[in-house]
């Protein structure tokens, strides 16, 4: 049976597998996925149509990029959206879920020095508050970021220390809402967010300067003599 190379180009997309930026050319994917270039073609055109992937001059295909300002815009709706589902995962998760949250976050510190490890895991987190809010609107809405979060770019969980930070603000969490308190729940979701926030950021001027200190440095480099 041939993969269902849409399904499978979205998936790691999504698990940040194709990172931005990563180019996809037909040829090599028909030839990946043993198939022609036709449905190939036709998977890349629904990729393109969700804003997953986009032409860039002189490169082609690429997984698409966040544009500043959209990182900034989406931020504030992650931090509206988790807001809302740690309050309301205070009211409603069941202890089974709660217990659930807390083992999560036992083998989560142990996954501090592993970034990627890490970033798999704090999907499957704040997945799990979302599904303790049992709000199936708020799923819908959150659902509706999260292609929109995969074109990112790396995990700010390599940044140092923020691998512990993160564990530490995911477990103020999980604390406010076994307390059943919403208020204190909502505002330790958006105490989280803000500092990813803030990691995104330093994490982009760090890519900024990398990227000026490169380009000076080829200027700067004499050519070689014949």
């Amino acid at each position: 049976m041939k993969p269902n190379i849409y399904e499978t180009l979205q998936t790691q997309i999504l698990e940040g597998k194709l990172q931005p930026g990563d180019r996809l050319k037909e040829e090599e994917l028909a030839v990946r996925f043993g198939i022609s270039r036709t449905p190939v073609r036709e998977a890349l055109r629904r990729l393109e149509m969700r804003g997953l992937i986009t032409h860039e001059p002189y490169r082609g295909v690429v997984v698409a990029r966040l544009e500043p300002s959209a990182v900034s815009e989406l931020y504030v709706m992650r931090e509206t959206l988790d807001r809302a589902a740690a309050a309301l995962a205070a009211q409603h998760a069941s202890e089974t879920e709660i217990a659930a949250m807390e083992r999560q976050i036992a083998r989560d510190r142990k996954f501090t020095a592993k970034p990627d490890a890490l970033a798999a895991s704090n999907r499957a987190f704040h997945q799990a508050i979302y599904r303790a809010a049992h709000n199936r609107f708020l799923v819908k809405s959150a659902d509706a970021l999260a292609e929109a979060l995969a074109l990112l770019g790396p995990t700010t969980l390599a940044i140092a220390d923020r691998g512990n930070q993160s564990v530490a603000e995911h477990a103020a969490i999980v604390t406010a809402i076994k307390a059943r308190d919403s208020d204190a729940a909502s505002t330790a979701a958006s105490t989280h967010i803000r500092a990813a926030f803030a990691a995104r950021l330093q994490q982009m001027d760090e890519d900024i300067i990398a990227l000026s200190g490169s380009s000076a440095t080829a200027k700067t480099k004499k050519p070689r003599k014949s």
